[in-house]
Parts: structure tokens; C-alpha cells; sequence
């Protein structure tokens, strides 16, 4: 049937968008040379390939109604007159695309970064006026933009093809001829059936349903310069999926100045030791909420608890440090890798998902091989792009990354037939390939690993059904398995010349479902272990019941271990030095949209503007009573102060990429 030609048709179309798409990003290219001048054409060319991944992405969004108005089984379409408006619409659609990456040609220059979402806000109180005088003078400066603007206009209008039509009276013919009509409806059916998977593959990035839709943080993974993300992404795509994402406004609570006095992440070295070459091993576990822990929770619900966690809980009384008040800084894992890896906290949207996420950044990772000569490598047993860690991983400074691909790689181990299923290689596989892969390297390294079974479905390994505990939680008998997963490793690793050289920090992403009262409050959905433990060191253990700790200090605190002398930015703070009154933890509540800030014996919550409660969280751990208006008011006041200056210095160095010390 002649319908079999809207196919063709709709892919020829297509092809079109993406030759204009790669001319844009040439022109894009001779327009900013001078910023990646010494770039080798090797990699610019690896960085255009790159780039197919988020043209693809962009073309399917904005070409989705080009599908279903060529592919949808509706006879009476079949008009010349139905084409030609499904050719403007065509045109008008793919020309705004392709005018935002031509205006980012110029606009780049200025911003550093793809144009998102967020410009609409960042000169929303302009007057049209003002707007369309710079709109014009831009336009007369960058006339050849212009020009080339309308060439691509004049090449999709010409291009454009449409299906060869049968004439006017085929919709009355189709109609009038039940079989005929039959055939034609299943006809396009069939190619809608082939061709919807494909377009929602392509607009997440990948076919697994361990791929997370591709963001505008993506782009790192194929960098080596957070400047070369202008090449490899392009403006529509940045704009679709910075869409619905709550922009960072910096607010203007205090004057720069006083801001800065009370609260600052420049980090300037405190002592003259020698720094101390240890290596790093960063362990993020999958949901290992504390309520998991028989260490932290003798009962729990009123009664008496064993946990599922055996082999941490000797750990952390045998010779490890750790926390009573310990905090993550987020609900969900693309949150708890920048918060753990580099002390950036979450606020308001995942960084991940945010233009933000284009910063450049730091890191342990960065830190310690940039300045120190440490070898550096992130470990996730997921396919590579998973969870945009690859990505992020490059970006703050890890030099290797290993995931699935290169697991199956290795003749040592069995390749996919330890995959789960789902997500990923089972944890306990992976952390003994992660203990070889540590062996192999050149000390000192920093490593990070991010282990996957704890999760949903909350499948084990065939060999481990009914061995471990269960209860209500599913959860549960997957933390017991990765617990025992860790016994393994670290009955591998404590084998190794590295071993004792070694400072472990193990923690989790985040927390999960919680079980308990305690653990529903709003303070408890955030409580995760924060572990430390150096075998060659007798002197790092205990167990801290008064300092209030978080993810974000990890960083500080390894550095500071080490005696690392060299300035950073940081967010956290060293949760083994300074006084244990100003020790403190920030995070931002989803449920009210808010922050909670917890210092001293108070923890307080924040809508954006004014303390809303505050509780006395150490004697009211269920957060019952509020203390707002009968706690002592210069405390509060001060914690509000204090908060509003952490707030202010974060949305300020994201929105102004000042996440780097400047050398």
C-alpha cells in the first residue's frame, strides 16, 4: 500500500533536522574557536559523535507531532492539503530549535554554558523594550548568524518531503472499502509499533531500564573541560530538560559581607604537617539507612533489635568511628554522590538536573590526583551510563571509571551471568572486582564504590534464597546479603600491601522506607551512617553521641585527615577537629519545601523566608513538641542566621560557577 511511503517520508524528514542540528554545532564551534583552541580534531570529532546521543534526544521531542501526523492510522489525512500543513508546522518547529542553538553561538561566550529554562527567569523583569533593542543589536552585530538562520529555514521548506498521495477521493475510496480500510489501519499500526519504542529509547538515552532519561549532566561523561559540554549538547535539549526543575535563585538575606563572616566553603590549610599519602576508599551503600543497624538501634519500635547488618555493626565496635548524628543531604542517589564525593549538598533539585550541573567542580578525586598524584577511579557495577554517575564521576576529576562493561571485560569473573537482572552485578561479585581492580593500582589511590543490590526488585543470588533474615521490608534481606558482601571484601582487601594504608569511609546514598517511628520524622529520613575506619590506625575509633554530622563533611574530613595543604571549596566541614558546639547538619525537606537545619540541641525548619518550628531533637526525637516560641530567641535567631548565610553562599557560587579555587 502507498501509506508504506509516510515511513520513508518521516525519516527522510528527519535526517534533514539532523544534518541542520551538526551544522549548527560547526557553526557553534568556528564561532567560539578561540575558547577550545589546541582541542585535537580526534577529540573534537569523538565530542560531535557525542553530541548524536542529545540531538537525538532533542529531534524526537520536538518532532513527536511530525510522527503522529504522518504515522497515525487516520485514512482521510491522506490529502495534499493535510501535508502541507503538517510541512509548516514542520518548518516553524524545527526553525525555533534551530535558532536557540544559533543564538547560543554568541550567548555562550557570555554564560559559559548551554541556554536552559532558567534564562526566562534571569530576564523575566526586563521590558520588551529593552529586550527586543539588545535582540536587534545582537542581530545586526552577528548578521551572518542571520543569514544562516534563514538558509536553514529555506533548506527544511525545500526538503521536506511528504508521501505520495493517491488524490483527493482516497479517503471516500478507504472508507467505502472495509478491507481496504482494514489494511491500511494495520499497516500503520505496525510501523507506530516499531517506531515508539525506538523514539522513547532515544529520547531517555538507551533501551535498559537501569538508563535514567540522559540530563544536561550527561554531557561530562565525554568531556575533558566542563567548556567542551557547549559542543556535545545542544540548546533545545538543555531547554526540554531543565523544564519543570525549580531554578537556584540566590536570595539577598544578608549583605556579602556579613554572609561571609558567618558562613564560608573556602577551605585554607590549618596546620604545617607533612601530608600524609594514605589512600582513600569511599564505600556509598545502596539504602543503608541507619534503622538497618543493630549498632544505632539496641530496640527499635520499643522492642529488642538485632539489625541486619552484622558484620558493620562489629566493625564500627571493633575499631571504627562513627556518629550518633549523622545526616545525608538528600532522598535520592544522584543526590548523595555529590554530597559524599565533593561536600556539595542538595537544595531545592538534584544538582544532576540542574544547569548548575555544568560547573566546574571538585572533588576528593580531583583534589587529591591533580595535587597529590593520586591515582583515582569510581566503581558502580551498572551499565556505564546509569544514574548519570559516569558522568559526574568525570566531572570532579576521577580518572577511570568502571562499571558493567568493564566487569564483563575481565576473564576473571563471569560477565553478565552475575548481572541481577536489572540493575546491575551483584554486590558481592563487584566488590571483589573492585578489591582486584585496587590492587593493580599505583598508590596512593582514591577509589569510590556505589554498590546496587539493596534496591527494588530486591532479587539475591539464587545460592543466597533463605540464608540471611528476612522481615516486612524486602530491603532487609538484601542489606543483610551486602552486608555480607562487605565481610567478603574486606576479608580480600585486609590481604592486600594496601590494607593498613587505606582510610575507609563507608556510608549510604541515602535512607529507605522508614519502619519506625523515629525514623518517619522528618530528622529521621535523613539519618544514614557515616563510618570511618583506618586499620592502620588505632587511634580512629569510637562512637561520637554528641557531634552532628553529614555526608558533605566527608570530604573536609578525609583531607584534613591527610594533611592536605592546598585550598579548596567545600560545603562541609572536619567532623574529627573543631568544636563539637558548631558542628552542624543542612538539608532540604521535600515534604514542606524547606530546609532543616539541626545545630546544637535544636533542629529548625526553613520555608524560604522564616523559621517555621524548631524542636529540641536530642530529648524529642519524634519531634513532638514545638519549641518555636519558647526556646531562647537569640539561639534561634542565630541559627537562622547562620542558615540563611549557608543558603546564600551556595545558590551564589552555583549560579556564578565559583565551585573551584581560582589558580
Amino acid at each position: 500500500m502507498k501509506n508504506l511511503y509516510q515511513l520513508p517520508a518521516f525519516l527522510w524528514n528527519t535526517l534533514v533536522v539532523y544534518a541542520a542540528y551538526a551544522i549548527c554545532r560547526l557553526t557553534f564551534l568556528l564561532v567560539n574557536m578561540g575558547i577550545y583552541e589546541g582541542t585535537s580534531a580526534s577529540h573534537l570529532a569523538s565530542l560531535f559523535g557525542a553530541g548524536l546521543l542529545f540531538d537525538t534526544s532533542a529531534i524526537i521531542y520536538t518532532n513527536a507531532l511530525m510522527l503522529l501526523l504522518f504515522m497515525l492510522p487516520l485514512p482521510w489525512k491522506e490529502t495534499t492539503g493535510y501535508y502541507r500543513t503538517a510541512r509548516w508546522i514542520y518548518v516553524i518547529v524545527n526553525a525555533i530549535c534551530l535558532a536557540t542553538n544559533l543564538i547560543d553561538c554568541v550567548y555562550f561566550q557570555f554564560t559559559g554554558r548551554r541556554t536552559t529554562l532558567s534564562v526566562l527567569n534571569e530576564f523575566s523583569n526586563e521590558s520588551a523594550g529593552a529586550m527586543t533593542k539588545i535582540f536587534a543589536e545582537q542581530f545586526a552585530v552577528n548578521w551572518y548568524l542571520v543569514v544562516l538562520f534563514m538558509l536553514l529555514c529555506y533548506a527544511l521548506w525545500k526538503l521536506y518531503r511528504q508521501p505520495l498521495q493517491w488524490g483527493a477521493d482516497t479517503a471516500d475510496k478507504l472508507l467505502a472499502s472495509r478491507p481496504s480500510w482494514l489494511k491500511y489501519v494495520i499497516t500503520d499500526l505496525a510501523m507506530l509499533g516499531l517506531l515508539v519504542p525506538l523514539c522513547i529509547a532515544g529520547m531517555r538515552g538507551g533501551f535498559t531500564m537501569a538508563t535514567r532519561p540522559i540530563t544536561i549532566s550527561n554531557a561530562n561523561e565525554f568531556v575533558k573541560q566542563p567548556s567542551e559540554t557547549g559542543i556535545v549538547l545542544n540548546t533545545p535539549f538543555s531547554i526540554i530538560r531543565t523544564i519543570g526543575k525549580k531554578p537556584f535563585i540566590t536570595p539577598n538575606y544578608l549583605p556579602e559581607e556579613e554572609a561571609t563572616a558567618l558562613y564560608s566553603p573556602v577551605h585554607q590549610p590549618a596546620d604545617s604537617v607533612a601530608f600524609t599519602p594514605k589512600n582513600v576508599v569511599v564505600m556509598i551503600m545502596e539504602s543503608f539507612s541507619k534503622q538497618h543497624f543493630g549498632f544505632y538501634n539496641p530496640t527499635l519500635d520499643g522492642k529488642e533489635y538485632r539489625g541486619f547488618t552484622p558484620f558493620l555493626d562489629s566493625l564500627i565496635a571493633h575499631g571504627a568511628k562513627t556518629f550518633k548524628y549523622s545526616y545525608s543531604n538528600g532522598r535520592k542517589s544522584i543526590e548523595g554522590m555529590p554530597s559524599t564525593l565533593s561536600s556539595l549538598p542538595n537544595f531545592v533539585e538534584p544538582l544532576f538536573l540542574t544547569p548548575a550541573s555544568l560547573n566546574s567542580m571538585s572533588g576528593l578525586a580531583r583534589e587529591l590526583s591533580e595535587n597529590k598524584g593520586y591515582t583515582s577511579a569510581f566503581f558502580h557495577g551498572a551499565q556505564n551510563s546509569s544514574m548519570g554517575f559516569h558522568a559526574f564521576a568525570s566531572a570532579t576529576g576521577f580518572q577511570q571509571y568502571f562499571g558493567r562493561t568493564e566487569y564483563n571485560e575481565d576473564p576473571n569473573y563471569n560477565g553478565d551471568d552475575d548481572f541481577d537482572g536489572t540493575w546491575a552485578i551483584w554486590d558481592e561479585e563487584f566488590l571483589q572486582f573492585y578489591c582486584d581492580r585496587m590492587s593493580e593500582m599505583k598508590e596512593p589511590f582514591m577509589t569510590a564504590v556505589f554498590t546496587a543490590t539493596s534496591h527494588t526488585p530486591y532479587a539475591l543470588p539464587e545460592r543466597y534464597k533463605g540464608v540471611f533474615p528476612t522481615s516486612d521490608d524486602p530491603l532487609q534481606e538484601c542489606v543483610a546479603y551486602t552486608d555480607h558482601a562487605l565481610k567478603r571484601f574486606f576479608e580480600s582487601a585486609q590481604k592486600e600491601p594496601w590494607f593498613n594504608n587505606t582510610l575507609f569511609v563507608i556510608t549510604a546514598d541515602h535512607s529507605s522506607r522508614p519502619l519506625d517511628a523515629f525514623y518517619r520524622t522528618s530528622l529521621g529520613r535523613y539519618c544514614v551512617p557515616i563510618i570511618l575506619y583506618a586499620p592502620g590506625d588505632p587511634t580512629l575509633h569510637g562512637y561520637d553521641t554528641e557531634r552532628i554530622v553529614e555526608q558533605i563533611d566527608i570530604m573536609p574530613t578525609v583531607l584534613s585527615y591527610l594533611h592536605y595543604d592546598q585550598p579548596y571549596i567545600a560545603f562541609g566541614k572536619d567532623m574529627l577537629n573543631g568544636a563539637v558546639e558548631e558542628s552542624h547538619a543542612l538539608h532540604w525537606v521535600t515534604e514542606f519545601d524547606g530546609y532543616e537545619y539541626v545545630k546544637g540541641d535544636y533542629a529548625v525548619q526553613f520555608d524560604g523566608k522564616n523559621l517555621t518550628h524548631a524542636y529540641r531533637f536530642r530529648t524529642d526525637s519524634l519531634l513532638q513538641e514545638d519549641v518555636l516560641h519558647t526556646a531562647p530567641a537569640d539561639t534561634l535567631q542565630q541559627m537562622e542566621r547562620e542558615l540563611k548565610a549557608f543558603v546564600q553562599q551556595y545558590m551564589q557560587r552555583m549560579n556564578n560557577n565559583e565551585l573551584v579555587i581560582k589558580k
